[in-house]
């Protein structure tokens, strides 16, 4: 039996999924409003509320570990359980309250996922401080600090803590925090203080309530300047326990796991989900890079997650090294019971590739899914809740979550209300009225469509950001979303995402951002081959690839042009490859650079 019949009729692995339930209101002109009646938990609306719990409950589980250097270079594993995190957190909130920074100003944390960056944002939080997690590239060597002054004058912080203040030092020495508190982990500096001293000053327990702001988030910039999105102790809590209600699962989830905590995935999905479920957060400090890519591998091989999410990038590297290395496959696949993935398109032939290993392996296939939302969402406002193969949906909606369809310029404009909902903007009351609807849904300038036309449970698929749309020369709507999707999966993981481009020409073109570990003779012929086929089954010169650039190098995340959560950001790529898209389309077609690969 070969192995695409294996990978159709081989049964899956139970994902340990609760039944799905939905409920349509179908109304004029063909809105609708999609919602999930499934009831679920409201006995966490704390952060630290479920953290109280579980030390108490599994004291000795481990809830955080890390390898015990900060680069990922050491052996084994430092770990904290549920009763240590709950003791250490306790001792830092009067830590906190004996500097006297304690209150409605955040702590800014300029810092990489590590263990003691949970345990000060808890107990802060804890005591009803927010905290402020930016992107560690606002400080690390080489930054450029416009993008942390931005952040201080939204945040106005009180504080900062820094896991490294000499790794930190660029970022620290920016005029915008100048004054300011700083509290370091590693080679804190005279003006500093080091975190030991915040475990000197006693012990003190949780105060903050459901409504108090517990965490501010920024927003990507991809529409403008970041915004600081407001999470209260209720929002993150309820959003939570919402993906808990998706399961009928008394295990507590295993994850290896990279995605930064400065943003909505890592922060909330991942970190907290772990802390309100119960589970085991192994750090991760891979990227989804080939120079860097070892380390997860390296992680992989030690802990068995019963749950892994990485962003498309990640699983593609992934997906070759499982099928080279036996003993890989078999230690990843001896009990995960959920993929999934997340920030941008997975290409159906990539998850395929992983699918027949397990098969291969375990003879079962592992439920490959993924979530829906944004960080003003929670983030998850929907996520695939059923045994899955298939890649691009974004599934349904969360228990206690309804979605407005509303037709618009021949899409459905997606709205989201549930208790996991930001209730706005820091400081900005003018853009939280704006956002949301005349019925109080959110608007997230995202369209979305049905799996199967008139079946709402089989599932909706992502329809492209309403935003993002242009027009060609002719007036020719772009559908860039949709576009770029199916450009990318046609091509194959030759290339690792896509920019279009196109805006006031003739035609449509591409960016191709080239796999490292393919030959470029490889990836070119992948290209053709790919949009050839792509084109032949495009509709309109809108929906068709008329030229395409394989660019010299992978996306640079110090200029911002990919974020952490490995997604490219289109307006500032297209922005910082401005040379490349006028070679794309220069007329006459100019020849292409030595390090690049034109197609047309």
């Amino acid at each position: 039996m070969d192995a695409e019949l294996n990978i159709a009729t081989a049964p899956f692995r139970d994902p340990r999924y609760a039944p799905r339930r939905l409920t349509v209101d179908e109304r004029a002109g063909g809105e609708m409003v999609l919602t999930n009646p499934t009831p679920y938990s409201t006995a966490f609306q704390t952060v630290t509320a479920a953290l109280g719990h579980w030390a108490t409950a599994a004291p000795d589980r481990v809830w955080l570990a890390e390898r015990p250097k900060a680069d990922g270079a050491g052996d084994g594993w430092r770990a904290v359980t549920f009763a240590e995190a709950w003791e250490r957190i306790a001792a830092l909130a009067a830590g906190l309250r004996d500097l006297g920074i304690v209150g409605d100003r955040p702590l800014l944390i300029l810092s990489r996922n590590t263990i003691d960056h949970a345990l000060i944002a808890y107990a802060a939080m804890g005591q009803g401080m927010p905290v402020a997690p930016v992107s560690p590239q606002y400080g690390l060597p080489g930054a450029n600090t416009t993008r942390l002054a931005h952040a201080c004058e939204v945040l106005r912080p009180a504080a900062v803590f820094t896991e490294d203040a000499a790794l930190f030092a660029d970022g620290l020495a920016a005029d915008c925090l100048a004054g300011l508190p700083v509290i370091a982990a590693a080679n804190a500096r005279p003006s500093n203080v080091p975190l030991d001293r915040l475990y000197h000053a006693g012990s003190v327990q949780p105060v903050a309530t459901p409504e108090q702001h517990a965490k501010y988030l920024l927003t990507s910039g991809s529409t403008g300047l970041p915004k600081a999105v407001i999470n209260t102790h209720r929002t993150m809590s309820l959003n939570a326990a919402q993906i808990t209600a998706c399961f009928d699962d008394p295990d507590p989830p295993v994850m290896v796991h990279s995605a930064p905590w400065s943003h909505s995935l890592g922060a909330n999905a991942i970190l907290h989900y772990s802390a309100h479920r119960g589970g085991s957060l192994y750090i991760d400090a891979g990227q989804p890079t080939a120079g860097r890519f070892g380390e997860t591998i390296r992680n992989l091989r030690d802990v068995a997650p019963t749950y892994q999410n990485m962003v498309p990038a990640a699983w593609m590297l992934f997906a070759e090294a499982l099928e080279q290395d036996e003993d890989l496959a078999r230690a990843f696949f001896s009990r995960v019971r959920l993929l999934q993935y997340g920030g941008a398109a997975l290409g159906q032939a990539t998850a395929d590739r992983i699918q027949a290993v397990a098969v291969r392996t375990v003879g079962e296939r592992i439920s490959f899914g993924s979530g829906y939302g944004a960080t003003e969402t929670g983030p998850t406002a929907c996520n695939v809740h059923w045994p899955n193969a298939r890649m691009g949906m974004i599934g349904l909606p969360l228990p206690g979550t309804s979605v407005r369809l509303v037709p618009e310029a021949g899409k459905l404009d997606f709205r989201v209300k549930g208790p996991q909902v930001t209730p706005g903007y820091l400081g900005r009351p003018e853009l939280s009225a704006a956002a949301f609807d005349d019925e109080g849904f959110y608007r997230l300038g995202d369209a979305a469509r049905f799996v199967e036309p008139g079946n709402p449970q089989a599932g909706m698929i992502f329809d492209g950001r309403l935003s993002e749309n242009f027009k060609l020369a002719s007036g020719t709507f772009v559908m860039v979303g949709e576009l770029r999707i199916g450009a990318i999966g046609a091509i194959g993981d030759a290339v690792t995402d896509a920019v279009v481009c196109g805006e006031n020409q003739e035609a449509v073109g591409l960016l191709l951002y080239p796999n490292p570990t393919r030959p470029r003779a490889e990836i070119e012929a992948a290209v053709r081959a790919g949009i050839e086929a792509f084109n032949a089954r495009a509709k309109g010169s809108g929906g068709r690839v008329a030229r395409a650039l394989v660019l010299p190098d992978p996306p640079d995340a110090n200029a911002g042009e990919i974020t952490d959560k490995g997604y490219i950001a289109q307006s500032l790529a297209r922005v910082r490859r401005a040379e490349a898209i006028d070679r794309l389309f220069a007329d006459p077609q100019s020849a292409p650079e030595t390090s690049d690969v034109m197609v047309f």
